[in-house]
């Protein structure tokens, strides 16, 4: 009885010591989430193996309690999934660096006419190749169609008004795309935009030439990449207008 006590106390013990030994080999890790150079907030992180969750701060910080080899996942609506199995060399340094990278996605196509094949050259009302104007290019053409039409209205400053309405027409044209390019929660939460201010905002995005290229090419990459840092310049802004 003594000896089969003795050994089941040391049975005992040394399952404690396994089990104290296992709970030390958790370690606190502590990391930061990119996007290239820009730290992302708002990023879910899991470990796999306990469960464990967590979300990055606005500084794109987070700290999460692991082993090695423990798979953590990191997510965010705007960026694609990475998971990252924590080795040795991780839990060595003094802040893990993560990075993400922004989705692909397709720009939409607004069909604006359903009956877009047919047309006036179609009809035979023009000739075919003939240059087509909008309202306020045809009203620029009509102005300074003559020579007496254009000395006039050049004194006038007529024409010079007309052109401003060719670029305004461009920019309407521009910002009606915007509109459709992201959801409102993505100027929200991603850039940070406050919701009254997302319609002003997008009108100073399409003042920059550099983002009006990548409306009018529909490259959706180029406009993120260039929206993200006009956000910056735009929250400054009403930063010093406050």
């Amino acid at each position: 009885m003594k000896i089969s006590r003795v050994i089941s106390i040391i049975v005992f013990v040394f399952f404690v010591q396994i089990g104290f030994g296992q709970k030390s080999d958790v370690k606190l890790l502590v990391g930061k989430v990119q996007e290239q150079s820009t730290p992302v907030e708002g990023v879910n992180i899991i470990n796999n193996a306990t469960q464990a969750a967590t979300v990055s701060d606005s500084d794109g910080n987070f700290s999460i309690a692991v082993r090695e080899g423990d798979v953590l996942v990191f997510s965010a609506v705007n960026l694609d999934p990475v998971k990252r199995r924590i080795s040795a060399e991780d839990l060595m340094v003094s802040s893990l660096v993560v990075k993400m990278a922004a989705k692909e996605v397709e720009l939409k196509e607004v069909v604006v006419n359903e009956n877009a094949s047919i047309t006036a050259e179609n009809l035979g009302i023009i000739p075919y190749g003939q240059k087509k104007y909008t309202p306020a290019e045809r009203k620029v053409y009509t102005a300074t169609s003559t020579s007496i039409d254009k000395l006039l209205n050049k004194i006038s400053g007529r024409t010079a008004m007309l052109k401003k309405e060719v670029n305004v027409e461009k920019k309407e044209m521009l910002f009606r795309k915007l509109e459709y390019l992201f959801e409102e929660n993505y100027y929200t939460d991603r850039l940070k935009i406050p919701v009254d201010d997302i319609k002003g905002f997008q009108l100073f995005c399409v003042d920059d030439a550099d983002f009006a290229v990548s409306l009018n090419t529909k490259n959706k990459t180029m406009s993120m990449f260039l929206i993200t840092d006009l956000a910056r310049k735009y929250l400054t802004i009403l930063e010093n207008e406050k």
